[in-house]
């Protein structure tokens, strides 16, 4: 019976070091695998938004913004006589780029070639700006096929272009100076008109724009050639 004892007790410790020596073994009876667990993949880097150059209005400098930022001003509402004064602005822009560009060898005063140059330089870059509005929209520049610009205020008639290209020295200059004025005046006009109705921050801007530097322009011009 002592010897029984003896041999149970032995057994015991022996049982407890192979379960704890089974459990560190896979089923197998191999070696304990220790699970590797692979590290969370890093998150992809948020690619960044493409950056445009977006232009500045006259005398002021372009900036950089992120593309969807542009697109979100171009989502912004819009009313029909906001389209309507982009539509008219451009041919009336182009027709005084027309006017000025007769100046450089016609006129007979410097200060008639620098206001034509500050013309140009002033409304080519609001003719693109007034372009890309409508590219924007998806709008046409003229969906009729073409409308009568000679009703525009401000518009000059065939004629009357006709009559200046052929003018040469002071003559020019004196009919230069009287149309350019009654063209800014019209377009003055029609920015006024905009500013009251329109609800695109865009076009108010240009409107805005327009009504400014033209209105400083009518007053150089009246103070260069008084009477004229």
């Amino acid at each position: 019976m002592g010897r029984k004892r003896q041999r149970i007790m032995v057994a015991v410790p022996m049982v407890v070091l192979l379960l704890i020596g089974g459990a560190g073994a896979d089923a197998t009876g191999g070696r304990q695998r220790h699970e590797v667990v692979p590290p969370a993949p890093a998150a992809a880097p948020t690619s960044p938004a493409a950056l445009v150059i977006v232009p500045g209005r006259p005398g002021d400098q372009a900036t950089v913004k992120r593309a969807d930022e542009v697109a979100e001003v171009g989502a912004r509402r819009y009313n029909s006589l906001d389209t309507w004064f982009v539509r008219m602005m451009i041919p009336h822009h182009t027709q005084a780029l027309r006017m000025a560009a007769l100046a450089p060898e016609r006129t007979a005063d410097d200060r008639v070639r620098a206001l034509a140059a500050r013309i140009q330089a002033s409304q080519a870059p609001e003719i693109l700006q007034m372009r890309a509005w409508l590219d924007t929209r998806g709008l046409e520049l003229d969906p009729r096929g073409g409308h009568d610009h000679g009703t525009m205020r401000g518009m000059q008639t065939p004629e009357a272009m006709r009559r200046l290209a052929a003018a040469r020295g002071r003559d020019f200059d004196r009919l230069f100076v009287t149309m350019m004025i009654e063209h800014h005046q019209g377009a003055i006009e029609m920015a006024t008109d905009l500013l009251r109705v329109g609800i695109d921050v865009t076009v108010e801007e240009i409107a805005t724009s327009v009504a400014a530097e033209q209105a400083v322009e009518i007053n150089r011009m009246r103070e260069l050639f008084p009477g004229w």
